[in-house]
């Protein structure tokens, strides 16, 4: 199985948590390929075909990124913009349907503000219900979401909080790598 990792985080250098996951699949599954927006498109120009044709060899794709706002950040909504089209990604003559889709993010709050209580935040199923309803109109075998949560910004002003949330992360990793594999298995 063709496993395609999209990593839409903005600035991975200046990630922790992002990062850490990134460079653990990269380990865990050396045969995945993996597609950091940042690198690719620095200047936010999208090389559309490129995108079209790493997708159309995937059996699985998986989407890694920050949760900015309660969505993806700015360059993978401009790259989901301009990539999944009318006719390629969806509608009477898309092509993707069929393939297996997976989300996984990182939020920066911890997990309580995500419960939906009333002095929550949100309910975090809830604000992961556009990526199912992307899935369902292009067609996507939708594996799920899943998350880890706390890896803000504030968390690492000390070098071991550095360090926690990279360790977080890294196991967070392993627990997607595994769900990866269970999928690739399928």
């Amino acid at each position: 199985m063709n496993v395609l990792v999209i990593s839409g985080h903005n600035d991975l250098k200046n990630s922790v948590a992002n990062a850490a996951i990134i460079k653990e699949i990269e380990r865990q599954l050396p045969e995945v390929e993996m597609r950091k927006l940042d690198e690719l498109y620095p200047d936010y120009r999208i090389d559309v075909p490129a995108e079209q044709a790493a997708l159309l060899k995937a059996d699985l794709i998986v989407w890694q990124f920050p949760f900015y706002w309660y969505t993806m950040p700015a360059l993978m909504k401009k790259w989901l913009d301009e990539v999944f089209l009318h006719g390629f990604s969806h509608g009477s003559k898309g092509v993707l349907g069929g393939k297996k889709f997976l989300v996984s993010f990182t939020t920066g709050v911890p997990a309580v503000a995500y419960t939906g209580e009333a002095d929550a935040i949100a309910d975090i199923n809830r604000l992961t219900e556009l990526y199912s309803a992307t899935a369902k109109l292009c067609r996507l075998d939708y594996q799920g979401a899943m998350w880890i949560n706390g890896v803000s910004y504030t968390s690492r002003q000390t070098p071991e909080g550095i360090e926690q949330q990279r360790q977080e992360a890294v196991a967070y990793a392993g627990r997607l790598v595994e769900r990866i594999k269970e999928i690739m298995n399928q």
